[in-house]
């Protein structure tokens, strides 16, 4: 930035000094400036018109700007991006400065803080932040724009771990953290989130805890199960400390903070959460998959979406409560005009958790406020239709929900009733709230009525006919008189500008009703923002009411759409009991099946399964690729899942005792910008849940092994399941290609092997999807390389290959045991054993130095060797 050479540079680099990390929004008339570096980004970014300021000095100064009334479009679409925004207003009217109109800085727009309408309805946009204190590691997550609070903290030698696994779930938009912070996957960027340092005296505790005790207004934080957490009060604080420092208002909707523990609901790491596609496809563009929340979500308030997705990223792993949810949705399945009604009733209840927010920031306009009042209007309808509906859980919900009756009709009386966007020109109070308010628009209304009986009066006592009253912004009012008539003018006429044709004048009279005119406009745009100011308080101190109010209508909006959704697809109500055991009888997979009907597909094909933890906690799982295994094994998650969030199941009947974690390892990628393989990625995924897992867990494994060579991919894959077996005895649906595998079954009593089965039919082979026990005969991997359209030369060679190579392992057999029984006919793999001298010659070998025909030669010798 280059010297400011005027005092309204100077004022702009000093405000951009305290805010060197912002774009500074600096208020000049009508528009928002943006001037040197920040002009070249905002120009970039908006794709507006760069232009320059001093041009005729010789010291261009880079410059873009946006109209005033327009700014929070251009402001969202910087936070989308990761930037951050200060905000520079005037603070006094320009006509009334005698000098440089002073300007402040009154809010700091930051990814982490936005609370615009922006935002999507359907998630949280979290701020977050961590800290280190004495061992502990303290992470905590605030929403501004709802008023979510949360917290935890974890040992020091597993946060790096667990602040991932809390960034993953929750996907911040910005982060906080000071020097004593964990290393952790921040340090490389690319995460999706804004990184922003603070000083480390911030997060310390002696600053922190005071500061929420005295935000909560309680002596101790024991309330909050925060009392003997430091390093968890540290990072709220933290983000209190923060929130407060770049935001205005009270922040009075931010009234609670909940400290939560891992082992508090079922845990989904975000390879889970991908793999089974629970909120986003694996796949974008138009093959991109309906997700779990897509399926399940027929809610019909934003507040209502948010609560769905956040109870199937953290479904319950407390059994009373999954119960008190599912009697829920059951008194509404059964009760379908019950339902149908409530379900009408929460129709046009807008997002109250967002408008309140906005509210107490002192960001909402006259239409935020009237959309707050209207959807309190909805509440009488919404409790009337919940007394038709008998369960423990709706009569509470229908105890929080609070009408706040005189706040809304206090609302609706002082607003008209389609007020402007915004504040700068008034119009947005009702006629009879101030009794100057009304004076002064009267006034201004029959201004008109008033200039023309001054014009009529003066055109009488002059005897000048033509005189006329005018109004320009430069000169006011002033009379207007033709050349011809200069000689009537009386003498208490002051000369204002003289014209080609005619002179203008005013009058004492003109001069004081002019003043009155010009400030009755000024005083009742200032009357009206100091009563809209008023009802602003007058809500935010209904904060709490208001937000109990919100989060009971979200839950009402969920139970009902689980509800709609058990009714319509003729889901059944899972079954929790102790025993330990998972059955699921005729289970079907959520998405696929409403994929199939929609589409005109063929009926889905259901499946049972039964696992527990002694006699079938491992199911290994073999048959084609194509053939279903995949969606077994997702549909087993799924049905797990949505019955721990208080869901009916896709099932005829299901019976669980309560997972405390689900894990996938499912499919394959490389992520080669951290110098991963797919089989480094594979592997990783595999060690974390050996080590994680518990006997309350559900594991999901897809062709373990599959990235390396065959014999270590076997190796490997064998290892394993003895390890869960005899270590971690989790329910565990372990699929492969590797038959070997199914040997297991008859060496370790609690592995089972179960198998996709097919039908062939005229040299095609039909895909039955039906899994049953046993193990699969063969993979079908020919037939499967058909139905993909490989050329029938390619087909019938491989054939060929196929039954020489079934045959050779025929031969192999009956050489290597000697009397014994040949066995049945099996497809030979690569990694079928070979006799000990082919090794060692093999092993021999120098690859680069072998000529063709040399190795031609040896394969014939070989040959010889095993034939």
């Amino acid at each position: 930035m280059t010297e400011p050479s005027t005092p309204l540079m100077r004022q702009y680099a000093a405000v951009k000094k305290d805010h060197p990390s912002a774009l500074l929004f600096f208020r000049l008339g009508d528009f928002y400036e943006l001037f040197f570096e920040d002009a070249v980004t905002a120009a970039r970014e908006l794709q507006i018109t760069l232009t320059s300021r001093n041009k005729e000095k010789g010291i261009a100064i880079p410059m873009c700007g946006v109209p005033y009334h327009a700014a929070e479009n251009y402001i969202a679409k910087l936070i989308r991006r990761g930037f951050k925004v200060a905000i520079c207003e005037q603070m006094e009217d320009p006509r009334l400065a005698k000098k440089l109109v002073r300007r402040e800085v009154t809010r700091v727009v930051t990814p982490g803080t936005a609370a615009d309408s922006s935002l999507s309805s359907e998630e949280n946009n979290f701020l977050a932040a961590v800290a280190a204190n004495g061992g502990r590691v303290g992470f905590a997550a605030l929403d501004l724009s709802t008023g979510e609070f949360r917290a935890t903290e974890f040992s020091d030698d597993a946060s790096a771990r667990r602040v991932q696994e809390e960034l993953d779930q929750l996907r911040p938009r910005e982060l906080l953290y000071g020097s004593a912070a964990p290393l952790f996957e921040h340090a490389t960027g690319g995460r999706g989130y804004a990184e922003t340092p603070l000083d480390d005296w911030i997060f310390a505790p002696d600053h922190a805890i005071p500061l929420l005790e005295n935000h909560f207004g309680v002596m101790s934080l024991e309330a909050y199960g925060l009392a003997d957490k430091p390093a968890a009060a540290a990072a709220a604080g933290a983000l209190l400390h923060y929130v407060r420092s770049t935001q205005r208002g009270m922040l009075t909707h931010v009234d609670r903070i909940g400290f939560y523990e891992r082992q508090d609901y079922l845990v989904l790491d975000a390879v889970t959460v991908r793999n089974l596609e629970l909120i986003e496809p694996l796949f974008s563009g138009a093959d991109a998959g309906v997700t779990l929340f897509r399926s399940l979500d027929t809610t019909v308030t934003a507040m209502g979406k948010r609560l769905l997705r956040a109870w199937m990223l953290r479904p319950s792993i407390d059994v009373a409560e999954i119960e008190a949810r599912l009697d829920a949705v059951a008194v509404q399945v059964k009760e379908l005009m019950g339902r149908e009604e409530l379900r009408r009733a929460l129709d046009g209840v807008l997002d109250l958790e967002r408008l309140l927010s906005r509210v107490t920031l002192e960001a909402a306009n006259p239409r935020d406020l009237l959309a707050l009042a209207a959807s309190l209007g909805k509440i009488p309808a919404v409790r009337q239709a919940l007394t038709r509906l008998s369960a423990p859980r709706l009569a509470k919900l229908y105890d929080a929900l609070d009408e706040l009756g005189e706040l809304r009709v206090r609302i609706e009386s002082t607003m008209v009733s389609e007020p402007p966007l915004g504040l700068s020109d008034g119009g947005f109070i009702a006629a009879g709230i101030d009794h100057d308010l009304d004076h002064l628009r009267d006034l201004s209304r029959n201004s008109k009525h008033y200039v023309a009986q001054i014009e009529q009066r003066e055109r009488q006592r002059t005897g000048i006919s033509s005189l006329k009253v005018k109004f320009n912004s430069i000169f006011g009012y002033y009379l207007e008189v033709s050349k011809p008539n200069l000689h009537l003018v009386p003498g208490d006429y002051e000369r204002k500008q003289t014209l080609v044709n005619a002179e203008r004048f005013t009058t004492p009279e003109l001069k004081e009703y002019e003043a009155k005119i010009l400030d009755a406009q000024e005083k009742m745009v200032e009357i009206e923002r100091r009563l809209f100011a008023e009802l602003r308080a007058a809500i935010a101190v209904e904060a709490k009411r208001i937000r109990q109010t919100a989060l009971a209508i979200a839950e009402v909006d969920v139970l009902a759409s689980l509800a709609h959704i058990a009714a319509l697809r003729n889901y059944c109500r899972p079954v929790f009991d102790e025993s330990g055991e998972l059955e699921i009888v005729e289970g079907r997979h959520p998405v696929i099946e409403l994929h199939d009907l929609s589409h005109g597909g063929d009926r889905f094909v259901p499946n049972d399964l039964f696992l527990n933890a002694a006699s079938h906690n491992v199911l290994v799982l073999t048959g084609p690729n194509m053939g279903g295994k995949s969606t077994y094994l997702r549909q087993t998650a799924l049905t797990v899942i949505m019955a721990q969030m208080g869901s009916f199941v896709a099932a005829r009947s299901t019976r669980l005792s309560a997972v405390d974690r689900v894990f996938t390892r499912i499919g394959a990628s490389d992520n080669l910008a951290r110098g991963r393989s797919t089989f480094m990625v594979e592997m990783t995924e595999t060690a974390a849940i050996l080590h994680t897992a518990t006997a309350k867990s559900l594991i999901l494994l897809d062709e373990v092994g599959r990235g390396t060579s065959t014999y270590d991919g076997l190796a490997i894959a064998w290892a394993a399941i003895e390890y869960l077996h005899a270590r971690v005895h989790a329910k565990t649906l372990f699929a492969t290609h590797y038959f070997e595998l199914t040997e297991l079954a008859e060496q370790l009593s609690g592995v089972k092997n179960y198998h996709v089965s097919v039908k062939e039919a005229g040299g095609n082979v039909i895909f039955l999807r039906k899994v049953e026990p046993g193990a699969a005969d063969r993979s079908y991997g020919i037939e499967v390389a058909k139905l993909a359209g490989l050329p029938g030369e390619v087909i019938a060679r491989a054939r060929e290959v196929l039954a020489e190579h079934e045959s050779s392992e025929r031969r192999l057999t009956e050489h290597l045991s000697p009397g014994s029984s040949p066995l049945p006919p099996t497809q030979l793999t690569i990694f079928t054993p070979l006799s000990q001298p082919v090794l060692e010659r093999l092993r021999e070998l120098d690859l680069d130095r072998l000529t063709p025909l040399e190795a031609l030669n040896l394969l014939a010798e070989l040959k010889k060797q095993v034939q």
